[in-house]
């Protein structure tokens, strides 16, 4: 097929997002489409079904962010694909979009060792009509335990324009994170992020050829050993939060990757995922214009933890 062919034909349109800014093309497609292996969609590409802003590209040339991809390959039923019938905390909803209170434990959408039982099955049984819309209209994520508020597009024009917000960095995303150590003042963390150049499935500081990542945290409560933050994100990269607090030396309570193995504290060290939770979304209604914001209750586990910290 060629490219004249690709246009006229039926084809999906994707805008590749800010958070993949970086990768190789092959690689963010790979994030885009998870529910079809990397080696098939090579095999697209190669073949001129997937297109970049219009024209043919190579699997290993870069993207930054905001490029138009059209897929013209036949979609494949996969188990990532399948709607599953699992129940979703609901916050939100209208044409454009769907606002979601993730629980911890949900994965965003299916990876490897994760095919089925994610957000993206959940929203595929809601709301059928998302199997027409890349990713199943998701634009942002959450980690598999990190709680709280998610937006979810429901076409691809509400699709596109949040992706823009996100670039022009318009979406106002609040978290409040519970932290080791005492910290000492409000202030931003303003550090690059990529792979890790020895653990390739952790995230880390790298001052060559890191993505601009930036965080802002003041502090909300002060315990023994460990201080309530609220953070803001500028940008939204992988494990953003967890790294940058971990790189000033206050890791997450909790975390398994970035965080203690012991603290001493035997709340602390009982708590069984990273103590993260996004509670505050306020983004420009896509269809509206209007300013939309909503905030979600912290979840029993993470407040109950609190309480026990007051208390001790």
């Amino acid at each position: 097929m060629n490219e004249s062919q690709v246009r006229s034909a039926d084809y999906n349109e994707i805008t590749v997002p800010p958070d993949c800014a970086g990768l190789r093309f092959d690689a963010a497609l790979a994030r885009l489409l998870p529910g079809h292996s990397r080696s098939r969609l090579q095999a697209w590409l190669k073949d001129g079904l997937i297109l970049l802003d219009g024209a043919r590209a190579e699997a290993k040339q870069k993207v930054h962010g905001g490029e138009r991809v059209r897929i013209a390959a036949p979609p494949e039923p996969s188990p990532a694909d399948a709607p599953e019938d699992i129940p979703l905390p609901i916050v939100y909803e209208d044409a454009a979009l769907i606002v979601i209170d993730k629980p911890a434990g949900l994965v965003v959408h299916p990876g490897s060792g994760n095919t089925s039982g994610t957000l993206m099955n959940a929203l595929l049984h809601h709301a059928p009509a998302l199997a027409g819309v890349p990713r199943a209209g998701i634009v942002h994520r959450l980690d598999k335990d990190t709680s709280g508020l998610m937006v979810v597009a429901k076409t691809l024009e509400a699709q596109t324009d949040l992706v823009r917000q996100l670039q022009a960095r318009s979406v106002k995303r609040h978290y409040l994170a519970l932290v080791h150590g005492s910290v000492r003042a409000a202030g931003t963390v303003d550090a690059p992020l990529g792979r890790h150049p020895v653990q390739r499935t952790r995230m880390a500081v790298v001052k060559q050829g890191g993505k601009a990542a930036r965080t802002h945290y003041e502090i909300r409560e002060r315990f023994g050993r460990c201080t309530l933050v609220e953070c803001r994100l500028e940008t939204g990269r992988t494990h953003q939060i967890r790294v940058h607090m971990a790189s000033i030396g206050h890791p997450l309570v909790g975390d398994p990757v970035y965080g203690k193995a012991k603290s001493g504290d035997v709340w602390l060290d009982a708590f069984p995922r990273q103590a993260l939770h996004a509670f505050r979304l306020a983004l420009v209604h896509p269809l509206t214009g209007a300013e939309m914001a909503w905030e979600s209750p912290l979840p029993a586990d993470f407040a109950a933890l609190l309480e026990a910290l007051r208390e001790a």
